[in-house]
This record gives C-alpha cells, sequence and structure tokens, in this order.
C-alpha cells in the first residue's frame, strides 16, 4: 500500500474513531461509563491479549504521564522490548500506542479497526475502551517484555484496570474529575486507590497526611506492600533550569546515591523522579535495571507538552498542566524565571471549575484568552467574563494559535511567553508550529 492511500485510510479509521465512538476529551462526562463491562467484553472477543503480559500500572491526579514516560524510557535503555499506553495525545492519535519510544503503525491501526469493526459497532465502546483494548493487542502481537500503562482516569473503573501488574504507582492525589471520583479528597483517592492489586507492591509518590490511610487500609486489606516514596527516596542539590532539571537523590531502600539529570525540567519532576527511582530498586529482583540504564533513561526521557521550550528571544513555554496542583507548579516555574513581561495564552474546557484556577494566576501579566477547538472548548468569551471577575483583562482570539501569534508579535525578546491551562490547547498550538 502506497503512503498516500495509507494516510487516506489511517485518516478515515481515526474519523470513524473520534465520530462513532464517545470520547471523553472531546465531549465530556457523555463518554464516561462507570463500569467495566465494555472493556471486559472487547478484551474476551480479543482472546484477552493482556494476560501473561508484564505490566506496571501508574495513576494519579498530576504526574503520572511524565512517571511513565520515565519508566518506559528506562526500560527500554535496560535492553527490554518495552510499550507504553498514555492518554491524551496532543497530535497524533498513535501517540498513544508506543514500543520502544515508536508510534504504533498506522496500517495495524487501520486493521484493527477495519477487522473488528462489526463487534465494535455492535459492542458501542468508548474511544477509550477501544484504545486500550488496542494497544493490549498490540503489545501482545509485538511481543514485549514490558509496558507501562498509564491510567486514563480515576483507577478503580478505569479500563487499564483489568490488568495484573508487577508494580503499581499512584502520583500525587488533587481535585480534577471531581463529577465522577467525588468532592473531597478522600474519595478521589479511593477511587485511585483502586488500582492496588493483591500481593502486588504499591508505590505513592506524596505523602498526604489527610488521605495516606486510604492507601495502608487498602493496602494491608490486599496484602499489598506499600511504600511511600518521598520517605525513602532523599532529595538534594536540585539545579533548575529551563532546559534541564539536575538532582542527587540517596535511596534508603538500598543506600544508593544517584547524580540524576532530566531533560523534563519542570521543578515538579522531583516528585516524580522519587517515585521512578523506587520504582526501579523494587523491580530489580524481576527485571534487570542498571544504574547506568536508570540514570540514561531518566536523562533521555522525550515527553511534549510538559514545561516544554518552544522558542527564545522571547522565551516561549507551553505545559499541560490544568488543575489546582497542576497549576500550582506551573506558577511556581514561572516565578523561577527572569523576564521583563509575562503573557500568558490560556484556554480552558467547558465543564472545568477554573475558580479556584484563576486565583492562583499572576495578575501582572497580559492575557490572550482562546478555546481549543473540541467540543469541551470553553467558549472564548465566557472565559473572559470569568477572568474580568477578579480583574484580569485580556483579549480573546478565535484560535489558540492566533492567540499565540498575537502573544509573539506584542512580546519582547526579554519577555516570557507562556502556554497553557489545558491540554488542548497546547496541543492546537503545537500543530500548528
Amino acid at each position: 500500500m502506497n503512503n498516500d492511500r495509507l494516510n487516506r485510510e489511517y485518516q478515515e479509521c481515526i474519523e470513524f474513531l473520534f465520530s462513532r465512538l464517545p470520547m471523553y476529551q472531546r465531549i465530556g462526562k457523555a463518554a464516561y461509563k462507570a463500569d467495566l463491562n465494555n472493556i471486559i467484553s472487547l478484551c474476551n472477543y480479543l482472546g484477552n491479549p493482556q494476560d501473561n503480559l508484564k505490566f506496571i500500572h501508574v495513576a494519579g491526579t498530576n504526574g503520572k504521564t511524565s512517571v511513565s514516560h520515565y519508566l518506559a524510557s528506562i526500560f527500554e535503555k535496560a535492553g527490554y522490548k518495552t510499550g507504553l499506553y498514555t492518554s491524551p495525545h496532543l497530535i497524533d492519535f498513535r501517540e498513544r500506542i508506543l514500543v520502544n519510544s515508536k508510534m504504533i503503525d498506522k496500517k495495524y491501526v487501520c486493521d484493527f479497526v477495519e477487522k473488528h469493526k462489526d463487534f465494535i459497532l455492535d459492542c458501542q465502546p468508548s474511544f477509550f475502551e477501544i484504545t486500550v483494548a488496542m494497544a493490549f493487542q498490540y503489545f501482545k502481537d509485538e511481543n514485549i517484555n514490558c509496558a507501562i500503562i498509564e491510567v486514563g482516569l480515576g483507577g478503580r473503573l478505569d479500563s487499564t484496570n483489568i490488568i495484573n501488574p508487577e508494580l503499581s504507582v499512584i502520583t500525587n492525589i488533587g481535585f480534577d474529575h471531581t463529577e465522577f471520583l467525588g468532592n473531597d479528597l478522600k474519595s478521589i483517592a479511593g477511587e485511585k486507590a483502586g488500582i492496588i492489586k493483591e500481593n502486588t507492591p504499591i508505590i505513592i509518590s506524596e505523602t498526604q497526611d489527610d488521605i495516606k490511610d486510604v492507601f495502608i487500609d487498602k493496602a494491608k486489606n490486599l496484602n499489598a506492600t506499600i511504600f511511600f516514596a518521598d520517605k525513602i527516596i532523599e532529595v538534594s542539590n536540585i539545579e533548575h533550569s529551563i532546559d534541564n532539571l539536575q538532582l542527587q537523590c540517596f535511596s534508603s531502600f538500598s543506600n544508593n546515591h544517584y547524580n540524576l539529570s532530566s531533560n523534563l525540567a519542570g521543578l515538579y519532576e522531583v516528585k516524580n523522579i522519587r517515585a521512578v527511582v523506587l520504582a526501579i530498586e523494587i523491580l530489580r529482583g524481576r527485571f534487570n535495571i542498571s544504574d547506568e540504564a536508570l540514570i540514561a533513561g531518566l536523562h533521555s526521557t522525550v515527553l511534549r507538552g510538559r514545561w516544554e521550550k518552544l522558542g527564545n528571544d522571547p522565551l516561549v513555554i507551553c505545559d499541560t498542566g490544568h488543575n489546582v496542583d497542576g497549576i500550582k507548579e506551573v506558577v511556581n516555574c514561572l516565578t523561577s524565571l527572569e523576564y521583563n513581561k509575562l503573557h500568558i495564552v490560556i484556554g480552558a474546557v467547558g465543564d472545568k471549575d477554573l475558580d479556584n484556577i484563576i486565583q492562583l494566576l499572576p495578575k501582572d501579566a497580559t492575557y490572550y484568552f482562546c478555546k481549543p477547538s473540541i467540543p469541551r472548548g470553553m467558549d472564548v468569551e465566557v472565559l473572559k467574563s470569568k477572568f474580568e471577575t477578579v480583574k484580569i483583562t485580556g483579549e480573546s482570539f478565535p484560535s489558540c494559535y492566533d492567540a499565540y501569534l498575537a502573544a509573539k508579535e506584542n512580546a519582547d525578546k526579554n519577555d516570557v511567553i507562556f502556554i497553557g491551562g489545558s491540554t488542548f490547547v497546547v496541543a492546537d498550538v503545537l500543530e500548528k508550529i
């Protein structure tokens, strides 16, 4: 099949998935299914490709994508054929399913959808459910040694939660998707704790005193050994630049010292790195992963949209942080920069509670309001009016890219342009630049 024909078929296939199957990232709550029936049916139909594969399962409110990419990169450096499943994608659907850092083949996606279309139409799974099933089948067909699986939403009822992992990791717990997970941290933690499995070690990256017992009790009930990474991995000598993060770690688990660096340069990555280092040390009983693989894999990890520099003079940065905890970390990173003026290109999805997020954002910046190009995108004038209630004003633009171009036109070389507020704002800009 020539490339032009394959590209056409691939686009038709993706349009089928987007248009026929409900997709949470596009339409929100209507796509969410509070049970595992569909994914169980899909995997039964496929012959349960997830059985007999080795997995690491990663959940949390923020940081789970970084942790997943770090782990996959380290496993790959250690010589293992490594699968990685994450969501959402930024530009290409195939970003969700990787083997050794390479996206799933377009032809495989087309063949999978065509072969199973009748069952898909009959079962009516969500976009996420069919994507998870496709990932499991691809990893089986590729004969991977291990796959890192990122939870989509929550944990207990997430479609990924039919696997039996070697290890589970839960990053921080914060307020996001409260309409599904609950309005208090204990309820949210309870949903995330749903990935804890019997006799399977569980790492909690960050000790949060008001909810730690949720994880401790769940682990005890399932005879799962629990580790709190911030109590075991001591971090010191943090050096942070716009391009790089360097730190030293000492592990009381192994009595090892590590000098580490990451090209994911956000200061918030320190929390994620703690969990990753501990995960690798625990997994060394089952996998052969050297210190050199850990150091090289961490350093070489690539993940777009995480405190990513897009240009100089003016400095342009994007970040996909989109909830209170994520925005706190972004603002913390912004305050570490030196600049004359700050320009913020920002948009949001319509079902996001922005009141608390807006309170965190700097008042002394120039704002460029926009609507991400998905059905869930918040109307730009609604967004603008929400900011005006706290006396933050700015201009509104018909697209995220137009807002970015206006910021670039207005900014001097010693200014900073920040693009964020939503994964989909970042995606819209990355797709065009």
